[in-house]
C-alpha cells in the first residue's frame, strides 16, 4: 500500500514503467516527493533504484534499448515533454556511488557546471565554489590547495567534492545513488550531517542499501521491490511501528535482502 500525504508535490510519478529491451525493471509505480522532504528507497539489488533516478533526471535517455512509459512530473512539468532537457537536469543534482571526479583542479571542478552556464567572472565562480564546498563540509580541509587535483584527495572527500559538485548549479533536487558504499562509517556520518542541512533548501532522494541510513535520514521511506512500489509511508512507520505488508518487516529486520 502507498501513502501519499496531503501536501504539496514538488515531484510526481504516475504509472512509470522501464523497460531494458524486453525486461520490465519498473512495473507501474506511482508516487510522490514533496518540497524539503527526504525520501529514502531502499530495496534488494535489481529492484529497479537507480534505474528510477535516470527516469527522474532523464539520463536514462543515453541507453538506447530503455523504453520509458507514464508520466513524471517536477514542479507540474512533465519531464519527458520539456523543451529543454538540460534545463531539467541542471535542476536536478546527482550524486553516484563511486565518486567520479573531473581530472581538474578542486576549484575547477566545482567551477565546471557554472562556467558552462555561461558563468565567467572570477568573482562569483570563487563565492560559488567556496559556498558549494562548505556545504558539503569539504572548504576548510582543502581550501588552501584549491589548485590541487581533484582525484588526489581521499575517497570519503572525493565524494564530498562530487556533492559540492552537484550543487554547484544550485539543483532544487538532489538525487543520491548509494553514495556512501565506497567510503568509511566516520565520512559517511559527515555527509548526512551535510545531508540533515542541505534538506532546509532542497529536495533530497536517497537511494540506500544500508537501511538503517533511510532510518536515519529519511522522513519516508519506500521499499522498491521487484520494480514495485511494496510500502511507502513515514520512516517510524517503516522501521519503528508496524509495516503494513509483511516484506517490508522481513527486509528491514534483514530476514532477506
Amino acid at each position: 500500500m502507498v501513502t501519499t500525504p496531503s501536501r504539496t508535490k514538488q515531484i510526481e510519478v504516475v504509472d512509470l514503467r522501464l523497460s531494458y529491451g524486453l525486461k520490465e525493471v519498473i512495473r507501474g509505480i506511482s508516487f510522490a516527493v514533496h518540497p524539503n522532504e527526504i525520501l529514502g528507497v531502499i530495496g534488494p539489488a535489481q529492484s529497479g533504484k537507480t534505474s528510477l533516478l535516470r527516469c527522474i533526471n532523464r539520463t536514462i535517455d543515453f541507453t538506447p534499448d530503455s523504453h520509458v512509459s507514464g508520466t513524471i512530473t517536477i514542479d507540474g512539468e512533465d519531464v519527458y515533454r520539456t523543451g529543454n532537457v538540460y534545463t531539467l537536469r541542471r535542476k536536478i543534482g546527482m550524486v553516484a556511488p563511486l565518486p567520479v571526479g573531473l581530472p581538474l583542479s578542486i576549484y575547477d571542478n566545482v567551477a565546471f557546471a557554472p562556467r558552462c552556464a555561461g558563468l565567467s567572472r572570477r568573482g562569483e565562480l570563487d563565492s560559488i565554489v567556496e559556498q558549494c564546498l562548505r556545504q558539503a563540509a569539504l572548504w576548510d580541509e582543502v581550501k588552501d590547495r584549491l589548485d590541487s587535483l581533484g582525484t588526489k584527495l581521499s575517497g570519503g572527500q572525493q565524494q564530498r567534492l562530487t556533492i559540492a559538485r552537484a550543487l554547484s548549479h544550485q539543483p532544487e533536487i538532489l538525487c543520491l545513488d548509494e553514495f556512501s558504499i565506497a567510503i568509511d562509517p566516520v565520512t559517511t556520518m559527515r555527509i548526512e550531517d551535510v545531508l540533515k542541512e542541505l534538506r532546509r533548501h532542497m529536495t533530497i532522494i536517497l537511494v540506500t542499501n544500508l537501511t538503517q541510513q533511510a532510518r536515519r535520514l529519511a522522513d519516508r521511506t519506500m521499499f522498491l521491490w521487484k520494480g514495485e512500489i511494496v510500502e511507502l509511508d513515514r520512516t517510524e512507520v517503516i522501521f519503528s511501528e508496524s509495516p503494513r505488508d509483511r516484506r517490508t518487516r522481513e527486509y528491514v529486520e534483514g530476514i532477506f535482502g
